[in-house]
């Protein structure tokens, strides 16, 4: 750590901050019942995640993982069909892996959640009426009663690392949970639904494809707002807007 001569800023905002120095992420956040779900979370999971070398609240820090994030939002993944697939075949183990203590959010607060968006983003003209009534729509299929499962909660694409073919390991759990499967499928393959055959394939069981769709429009609305208030751009290309205008 003596002869790092910077030290990256990977995301920040208001709630919380992760900075990497040298071969080291620092977590800052300032809800450390966050940091509680993700140390535990880790520690739960039989897929690989980052070794914790120590805590100091606020401050959590982590090795970083070999290779390379399966993808980003809003870019074409240049990451094999094969690593897709053992991306789909970890989000299986992890599934399959006894459930964490803690619950998840219900049906009953997802639905509540998605109306006050769809509300907000209607009234304050942030995107077309049409636009949101058809994703809303969309998005019923996903609230429905499932057998909950060990998720990751946030396993977007940024969040899996990959060496060739070969899964690394994954970070960011301080949204693991119990709940449904197919929102972690949907959440790998958010804007990259080129490569939802390979994550099925590796996740080797039937799923509903209609189902993780509806999972795109849901995550998807309820994510605008946040990322608007955050400084990010929800409308860049390939992100969370242009998956709701796929949808249409």
């Amino acid at each position: 750590m003596a002869d790092v001569e910077e030290v990256e800023v990977v995301v920040a905002h208001h709630e919380r901050a992760t900075l990497r120095v040298g071969d080291v992420f620092l977590k800052i956040d300032a809800d450390q019942t966050r940091t509680d779900v993700e140390v535990e979370a880790m520690a739960m999971a039989p897929i690989p995640t980052p070794e914790v070398l120590w805590r100091k609240p606020p401050v959590l820090a982590l090795a970083a993982l070999p290779g390379t994030a399966l993808g980003r939002l809003g870019e074409p993944s240049i990451a094999s069909s094969a690593a897709w697939a053992a991306a789909g075949a970890a989000a299986r183990m992890l599934h399959d892996a006894p459930l964490p203590p803690w619950p998840g959010r219900s049906l009953d607060e997802i639905a509540s959640h998605l109306d006050g968006e769809c509300e907000w983003l209607v009234t304050n003209g942030v995107l077309p009426t049409d636009l949101v009534t058809r994703n809303r729509r969309v998005a019923e299929a996903a609230l429905r009663p499932w057998t909950p499962v060990f998720t990751h909660g946030d396993l977007q694409v940024t969040h899996v690392f990959v060496d060739g073919d070969e899964i690394t390991g994954v970070i960011d759990w301080s949204e693991a949970a119990q709940g449904d499967a197919l929102y972690d499928l949907a959440s790998l393959t958010l804007g990259h639904e080129e490569h939802l055959g390979d994550v099925v394939v590796g996740y080797g069981t039937h799923v509903d494809l209609d189902v993780i769709r509806a999972w795109w429009s849901l995550r998807s609305l309820l994510a605008v707002r946040w990322l608007v208030e955050h400084g990010f751009d929800p409308s860049s290309p390939g992100c969370e807007v242009d998956v709701l205008r796929s949808r249409m």
